[in-house]
């Protein structure tokens, strides 16, 4: 198992999902997490379930579309435990629609959160990260920006901007000791997925065939998602900078059905 002993690591979105699996994992792996989100009670209970197992975490409000919100936190976390090891940007949002179905408040909303909340809380935490010459970044993406997605066009115009968000400002850091990079999930059963099944008539069938859109039939775990985050924030991964890492059951990989 990698290893993130005495680390400091911060994770967006960690009252649910995939943020809480990270969270969980960078505790096992010997992290301090800090868990921000806006949902107290999801933020809370992701760091119960750290401490109830030997792992030391806190929780922190935070509204990543807000830089003022984003700036004072950066302020407050460097004075308490000094420059964040690992910042993983993880809050995020989806929605259903094409072109003409979306509506402009919509569609301003999905990059505010998905594209401006990275810009807002990488630039509180960058640049003690850059003055002290190490860390890592982890961004979520999806591999809806790596191409395009049917009935998703907020959804995969926001990540293919964080996909660039990453690539660049890895670019403009590369010689810092910082790295930056972002994972491209396929399709993960977390709780946004099972509240979208509900809506629709036929559950099984709905859940058959968001399966079938990756190649190995299914999909995949908040769990395996974070083991590669742990990946990326590991010490290990010291020449990995840049990267939009795929992991998506093979959806990406040629099939044509995503």
């Amino acid at each position: 198992m990698f290893s993130l002993r005495a680390k400091k690591a911060l994770v967006t979105g960690a009252g649910s999902g995939i943020g809480a699996a990270i969270a969980k994992t960078f505790s096992r792996a010997g992290a301090h997490v800090i868990v921000a989100d806006l949902n107290e009670s999801g933020g809370r209970h992701t760091v119960s379930e750290i401490v109830s197992v030997g792992g030391t975490a806190e929780f922190v409000t935070l509204d990543v579309t807000s830089e003022t919100a984003c700036q004072t936190l950066g302020r407050e976390i460097l004075a308490k435990h000094g420059p964040l090891d690992v910042l993983v940007n993880n809050a995020g949002i989806g929605a259903v629609g094409t072109l003409l179905t979306t509506s402009g408040s919509e569609f301003d909303r999905m990059l505010q959160v998905n594209v401006r909340g990275i810009f807002n809380v990488t630039r509180a935490f960058l640049p003690a990260m850059i003055e002290r010459g190490a860390g890592s970044v982890i961004n979520m993406a999806s591999a809806a920006g790596l191409e395009g997605l049917k009935d998703r066009l907020a959804y995969a115009t926001s990540k293919h901007a964080v996909v660039g968000l990453t690539r660049s400002a890895a670019l403009d850091h590369a010689k810092s000791g910082v790295r930056i990079n972002c994972l491209c999930p396929g399709r993960i059963e977390t709780p946004f997925v099972t509240s979208r099944l509900a809506e629709y008539p036929d559950r099984e069938a709905a859940y058959l065939e968001m399966c079938s859109t990756q190649a190995n039939g299914r999909m995949g775990r908040p769990d395996e998602v974070a083991a590669l985050a742990l990946y990326l924030a590991s010490d290990e991964s010291s020449f990995v900078t840049g990267a939009a890492l795929a992991i998506d059951g093979g959806m990406t990989a040629g099939s044509g059905r995503f």
